[in-house]
C-alpha cells in the first residue's frame, strides 16, 4: 500500500513538472509571438485581398486553404529548418533577421511610396476573371507564397526572442507560436471579410431598429476599418523591421545606432515621472520606424531595377 502511494505521489509530482511546463511554453510563446507583431499585423491586413472578388460563399473555404498550407508551411518546413539553424549555426540568425527587417521596411515603405504618389499606379483595367475555379486556384496559390514569406520572418523573430533551453522546449514554444499566430491571424481574416456580410443581414433582418442601425453602420465602415487597419499593418512594418535591424546588428558587435536610439529617447524622457516609460519607448519606436522607411525608399530602387528583374530573368521558365 505504501508503495502504491509512493507511485502515486511520484505521477503526482510528475504531472505538476509537466503542467508547470506547458505554462512556461505557453508563457514564453505568447512574449516570443509578440515580437513579431509587424509580420502578423501585415500577414492579416494583406490576406483578405485574396478574396476580393469571389462569390461570398467561397471567403472561407479560401481563407482556410490559405490557413492549412501557412499552418503546414510553418509546422512542416520552417520549425524544424528554424531549429536546425539555432542549432547548427546561430550565427546565421542575425543576418536572416536583417533581411526579414530588411523586407519589412522595403514592404511598408513600398506602400508609403503608393500613397504620396498614387499616379503611380498603373491602371491595367479589368482582370479577365475567365474560369471561376482556375482563378481561386491561382489567388490561392499567390498568397500561399506571400504567407510563406511573411511565417518565415515570424517563426525566424520568435525564435530569436526564445531564450536558450532545451531543444524540446524551443521546439514546443515555437510549435505553439506558430500555431497560435496561425488561428489569429485567419480566424480575424474570417471575421473581417464576414463583417460586411453580418452588417447586411442584421440591417435587412434586424427585429429592432437599433440592431438595423448597427447593421448598417458595420457595412459603412468596414471599408474604413480595412483602411486603419493598413495603415496600423504599415506602421508597425516600418517599427518593427526598423528595431529587428538596430538589434541584430547590435547582436553582431555593431551597436552605434542602437546607442544613439537609445541615448535619444533616454534624454527627452529624462525628468518625467509617470509617463518616463512610455515617453521612452514611444521615442524608441518613432526613430526605429523613421530608420525602417528610411531603409525601406532606399530599397525601392534596388528592389524594382535589380532585383525583381533578375529574378525573373532566372525564374522565368520555371
Amino acid at each position: 500500500m505504501s508503495g502504491l502511494l509512493a507511485l502515486l505521489d511520484d505521477v503526482a509530482g510528475i504531472a505538476k513538472v509537466a503542467a508547470a511546463s506547458v505554462d512556461d511554453v505557453a508563457a514564453q510563446a505568447l512574449k516570443s509571438g509578440s515580437k513579431a507583431a509587424g509580420a502578423v499585423i501585415d500577414d492579416a491586413a494583406v490576406t483578405p485581398k485574396y478574396v476580393q472578388g469571389f462569390d461570398p460563399k467561397r471567403e472561407l473555404p479560401i481563407i482556410w486553404k490559405i490557413a492549412r498550407a501557412s499552418l503546414f508551411n510553418k509546422l512542416v518546413f520552417l520549425l524544424p529548418a528554424g531549429m536546425a539553424l539555432n542549432t547548427f549555426a546561430p550565427w546565421a540568425i542575425p543576418i536572416l533577421l536583417i533581411l526579414g527587417g530588411a523586407y519589412l521596411c522595403f514592404e511598408g515603405a513600398e506602400k508609403v511610396h503608393h500613397w504620396l504618389f498614387p499616379h503611380d499606379e498603373m491602371d491595367h483595367g479589368v482582370e479577365d476573371v475567365g474560369d471561376p475555379a482556375h482563378l481561386e486556384e491561382e489567388k490561392v496559390k499567390g498568397a500561399i507564397k506571400t504567407d510563406f514569406i511573411l511565417s518565415a520572418e515570424i517563426m525566424t523573430i520568435a525564435l530569436a526572442a526564445i531564450p536558450a533551453s532545451t531543444f524540446w522546449f524551443e521546439a514546443a514554444t515555437l510549435a505553439t507560436v506558430a500555431i497560435g499566430i496561425t488561428l489569429a491571424v485567419y480566424g480575424s481574416v474570417a471575421l473581417i471579410v464576414k463583417a460586411d456580410d453580418l452588417g447586411l443581414l442584421m440591417s435587412a433582418n434586424g427585429r429592432f431598429g437599433l440592431t438595423r442601425a448597427i447593421g448598417r453602420g458595420i457595412v459603412k465602415g468596414m471599408p474604413k476599418v480595412l483602411k486603419l487597419l493598413m495603415i496600423i499593418g504599415t506602421a508597425a512594418m516600418l517599427w518593427v523591421g526598423g528595431n529587428i535591424i538596430v538589434h541584430s546588428l547590435a547582436v553582431l558587435g555593431l551597436d552605434g545606432l542602437e546607442t544613439v536610439i537609445k541615448g535619444a529617447a533616454k534624454s527627452v524622457s529624462a525628468g518625467l515621472d509617470g509617463a518616463k516609460g512610455f515617453v521612452n519607448w514611444l521615442v524608441v519606436a518613432t526613430l526605429d520606424g523613421l530608420l525602417g522607411l528610411a531603409i525601406g525608399f532606399g530599397l525601392i530602387p534596388l528592389v524594382t531595377n535589380v532585383i525583381v528583374p533578375t529574378w525573373s530573368r532566372l525564374f522565368s521558365k520555371a
